[in-house]
């Protein structure tokens, strides 16, 4: 197992190295799990809300992935933003 060392900042923040996140998959604004047991803190990245429940609702329309899933639930959150905007 290779060491990354990192710091701690002021807030208790911590930069995840680009290997780590490389090996975990992580990209900006995924979530990730810290699991401490025995004075040890392990990472698991957890799935974002899209992709655990992309195509749970049947429709009649071939399922999206949940990168489209996003882009069209972000096209929706938008539209609504404009049209309360334009009230």
């Amino acid at each position: 197992m290779r060491e990354h060392l990192t710091t701690v900042t002021r807030k208790g923040q911590i930069t995840v190295p680009v290997e780590v996140r490389r090996a975990l998959g992580l990209q900006e604004g995924d979530r990730v799990a810290v699991h401490l047991e025995n004075g040890r803190a392990t990472l698991e990245r957890r799935p974002s809300v899209v992709a655990r429940t992309a195509g749970i609702f049947k429709s009649g329309r071939p399922p999206l992935s949940p990168e489209q899933e996003q882009e069209e639930f972000e096209r929706g959150v938008a539209e609504d933003v404009r049209r309360d905007l334009d009230r």
